[in-house]
């Protein structure tokens, strides 16, 4: 049986990781070209939902199974009536194995090898006729930067502007990181089979997948046990077995205390931000720690969150004394300097479940590795939230793709890191990483990101684990603005929250 880790939808796979997954399969008395019949029909009809009545279709096949998949593609649409075009980019005594079978069952004509310096314009006429190209070029298989003449060929597909479907990625792309390799297709839709890939999600491919589906062509799930992914979607098949539910014979200090440090008084609002999302996010009780020349400010504002003075730094061990204070975020409007490493250096010894956000992070720009100290010794959990400057600074020599990135910077701060972004990755020191998809481009605006730590500490002080709180916040943030919509600000979001926790609590109460 799979395990619940790796029975979700939620599961990445890397080219890698679906090459085993084939393998597998195979092994177990599933005949490749039986994969690739299924995969070919899931292609079919994929082409057949994007074109109207019987079309002209452009079936481009490379020299491997994606390739294959094109040619059993090409099959069903032409006993359909279509009118299918078939193309090589390699003479068809290349071919071996399961795609050199499928060729042989195909029967069509196809056109010669496309190759030289003429590809684009031997392509023309054919990309005239055709109201739909079918990629089934390289997608995952690809190893090196597209060049010459079949760097030509993608080119010429995306001048011509006809639609085109993926088959399992868009040729050129690396499904590992969604990075692009020398040039890429841009596809309408892209059709994969039994999980998503990395480079689905991960911009700049994600922007050149289109609309993405899914097809089972017969791998079976718990296959998953034995290639253990630790790559994910971030949806909530993930995370709703960790969704906080309340208990009903509890009371509000049963749902945790959260505390957000406010900054002075001429830079209160984004710490006020924070705590109304904390709030709404389900703690029970939520303290803004403000300073002293604030106080008049933030209780100006303030109805539900409540105002505790802090006066500074030695104040906070005697304040956090109180164990039902359990999670804290500091960072947003506090201020960058040796006062706000201190006062991190004051919670973190305090032992609760923390969020470093914004200033918190710039402060410890000049010492990272004082900061992953501090965290490690606390055995607290904690999320670090920055983006991509601030990532910058903590972390100047950790590079590579984004997943690279943040699993690495997770692994040194012995945190949780949320590496935020239209594709915002979650990774946790245990090597999970979660890629998120439902963040609308309106949420880039002055203030959302408070919220988003805001609902984080929300979640801890639920006793949430760090990973899952992280992943669950990122997810409502994006619920939350595609809730609000266009000219949305940060101040809409925390009212939106409502119609997504509502939808989860309903899901979680099925599960």
């Amino acid at each position: 049986m799979t395990s619940n880790r790796y029975k979700s939808e939620a599961v990445l796979l890397t080219p890698e990781e679906m090459g085993r997954a084939d393998r597998l399969t195979v092994e177990r008395g599933v005949p490749g070209i039986d994969l690739m019949e299924r995969a070919g029909q899931a292609v079919a009809r994929a082409a057949e939902r994007m074109v109207s009545g019987i079309r002209p279709i452009l079936v481009l096949c490379g020299p491997g199974n994606n390739g294959g998949d094109g040619f059993v593609a090409a099959r069903y649409l032409a006993a359909a009536g279509h009118s299918v075009d078939v193309r090589l980019i390699r003479p068809a005594e290349h071919l071996k194995g399961d795609a050199l079978e499928a060729f042989g069952h195909m029967e069509l004509p196809y056109a010669a090898a496309l190759e030289g310096d003429g590809v684009a314009s031997d392509l023309t006429p054919a990309l005239e006729r055709a109201e739909l190209v079918i990629d089934a070029l390289f997608g995952a298989g690809l190893d090196r930067p597209l060049s010459g003449a079949v760097l030509a060929l993608v080119e010429a597909v995306n001048r011509s502007g006809v639609p085109v479907l993926a088959v399992d990625l868009p040729s050129g792309l690396n499904g590992a990181d969604g990075a692009i390799l020398g040039g890429a297709i841009k596809a309408r839709a892209t059709i994969t089979f039994f999980r998503e890939k990395p480079g689905h999600l991960l911009f700049p491919g994600r922007g050149l997948c289109g609309r993405v589906s899914v097809a089972d062509i017969g791998i079976r799930p718990d296959v998953l046990d034995q290639i253990a992914p630790a790559t994910f979607h971030n949806c909530p098949d993930l995370w709703l077995s960790s969704w906080p539910r309340p208990d009903p014979a509890g009371h509000k200090y049963t749902r945790g205390h959260a505390v957000v440090f406010s900054g002075p008084m001429a830079r209160t609002g984004a710490a006020r931000l924070a705590a109304g999302a904390a709030l709404r996010a389900g703690a029970g009780l939520v303290t803004l720690a403000s300073p002293p020349d604030a106080m008049m400010v933030n209780a100006s504002h303030l109805t539900v969150v409540m105002l505790n003075k802090v006066a500074d730094v030695d104040a906070i061990p005697g304040f956090l004394a109180d164990k039902r204070l359990n999670a804290v975020l500091i960072g947003p409007g506090y201020g960058v300097g040796d006062e706000t490493c201190a006062a991190i250096a004051a919670i973190l010894e305090c032992r609760r479940a923390v969020v470093l956000d914004a200033d918190a992070l710039t402060s410890f720009a000049a010492d990272p590795d004082a900061l992953f100290a501090r965290i490690k010794a606390a055995r607290s959990p904690a999320v670090l939230t920055p983006h991509d400057g601030e990532f910058a600074r903590l972390f100047p020599d950790i590079e590579g793709d984004k997943l690279k990135r943040a699993r690495e910077a997770a692994v040194r701060s012995g945190a949780v890191v949320l590496l935020k972004g239209p594709d915002t990755v979650v990774a946790a020191p245990d090597g999970r990483a979660a890629i998120n998809r439902n963040a609308p481009p309106w949420l880039a605006t002055a203030g959302a990101g408070d919220v988003l730590a805001g609902i984080i500490a929300g979640l801890l002080a639920q006793a949430v684990p760090g990973f899952e709180a992280a992943c669950q916040a990122v997810w409502l943030h994006g619920e939350a603005g595609n809730a609000a919509g266009p000219g949305l600000t940060a101040e809409d979001l925390a009212p939106a929250l409502m119609a997504p926790i509502r939808a989860l609590v309903d899901k979680s109460g099925e599960a």
